[in-house]
C-alpha cells in the first residue's frame, strides 16, 4: 500500500519571497495614492489666486488647508475679482469628490463662474447660468457654492447660495449671526434652478466670513457646532485683520479632525471713518455724505 507523503510545507525562503512581492505590491499602491494625493494638491494650489482684491474700507484675506488623512482633497475653491462697474465678486465653494478629477473640475468652475460674472453681476443670475453650463457639458459631478457681489457705491453685500454652507457675519459692536438665506440646489443637479439674492448693507463695521463645510463639520463633529464655533471666534476678532479673522475660523478645523479640505475668505469692511471715495464705471463716486457702512438686511 502506498502512502502518500504529506505537502511540504513552505519553506523561509518562499515565504520571504512572498512576504517581499506583497510588500513591494502595498508600497506600489501607497506610492500611486500618495502621488494622486501630491498632484492633487498641487493643482489645487495653482489654481487658488495668490491674493484677493480690496478696496478702501474694505480689506480681504483668505487661506486653504489640504485634508491631512486620505483622499480627501481636491474639491475647495475660492475666488475673488474685481468687475467692469468697480464692484469686487467673491465666490467660495465645494465639487462632488476629493480626487485630481474633482481639482480640474474646481477649475473650471472657477473659470466659467468670472466669464459669466462679466455680463451678469447679479449673484442668482451668476448661479443660474453657472448651473446650466455645467448641466450642458454633463460633466456628471456637481459643486455647492456661494457668489457675493460687493457694491463699494451702495455699501452693500449680495450674496445667493447654490446648496453651500452659510456665511457668518459680525459686527465691532458686538453682534453676529449666520446667513441662513434661501437657496437653491447645488450647482450641477437640476436645469433651470434659480437662486434668491440676500442684500445686506454695511452699517456698522465687522467681517463677513466666507466657508466649506471642511472648517465646520467632521465625523464627529457636527456642523451646528462648527459654525457656532465659527461665530463666536470671528465676532471676538471682528476688529482685528482680516488675516486673524481668517485663521481663527480656520482653526475651527482642528475639532473635525481635517478628515477633508477647507476654506476661508474674509470681508473685513471699516466702519464710519472707513468711508472713502471709490470710483464705479467712468467717473462716478461715492457722495462725501455717503451712508456710513454698517450691517442690516435690506
Amino acid at each position: 500500500m502506498l502512502r502518500r507523503r504529506p505537502p511540504r510545507s513552505a519553506s523561509a525562503d518562499d515565504l520571504l519571497t512572498t512576504l517581499g512581492r506583497l510588500t513591494a505590491q502595498a508600497r506600489e499602491g501607497a506610492e500611486n495614492q500618495r502621488a494622486r494625493v501630491e498632484l492633487a494638491e498641487a493643482l489645487q494650489r495653482e489654481m487658488l489666486p495668490t491674493r484677493l482684491p480690496g478696496l478702501p474700507g474694505l480689506r480681504t484675506a483668505a487661506t486653504y488647508t489640504p485634508a491631512r488623512h486620505g483622499l480627501d482633497i481636491g474639491g475647495d475653491w475660492y475666488d475673488g475679482f474685481p468687475l467692469a462697474d468697480g464692484s469686487l465678486a467673491f465666490c467660495i465653494g465645494d465639487v462632488q469628490g476629493h480626487d485630481v478629477e474633482a481639482a480640474a473640475f474646481m477649475g473650471q468652475i472657477r473659470l466659467a463662474l468670472r466669464a459669466i460674472a462679466t455680463h451678469a453681476a447679479d449673484p442668482g443670475e451668476v448661479l443660474s447660468r453657472a448651473n446650466d453650463l455645467l448641466l450642458s457639458v454633463d460633466c456628471g459631478l456637481f459643486a455647492t457654492c456661494t457668489f457675493v457681489r460687493f457694491d463699494a457705491v451702495a455699501w452693500e453685500i449680495s450674496s445667493a447660495r447654490a446648496g453651500h454652507v452659510p456665511a457668518i457675519w459680525a459686527t465691532t459692536d458686538g453682534r453676529s449671526g449666520l446667513t441662513a438665506d434661501p437657496g437653491g440646489l447645488p450647482l450641477g443637479i437640476l436645469p433651470g434652478e434659480t437662486y434668491p439674492v440676500a442684500h445686506r448693507r454695511l452699517r456698522t463695521a465687522g467681517a463677513f466670513v466666507l466657508l466649506t463645510d471642511g472648517v465646520v463639520e467632521g465625523p464627529s463633529f457636527p456642523i451646528e457646532a462648527g459654525l457656532n464655533q465659527v461665530a463666536r471666534l470671528v465676532s471676538a476678532n471682528a476688529g482685528g485683520e482680516p488675516e486673524t479673522v481668517a485663521a481663527a475660523a480656520m482653526s475651527v478645523a482642528e475639532f473635525t479632525g481635517h478628515t477633508d479640505d477647507a476654506a476661508v475668505i474674509v470681508l473685513r469692511f471699516d466702519g464710519d471713518d472707513g468711508r472713502r471715495r471709490v470710483k464705479r464705471g467712468p467717473g462716478a463716486r461715492v457722495a462725501d455724505d455717503a451712508r456710513p457702512p454698517a450691517l442690516s438686511d435690506d
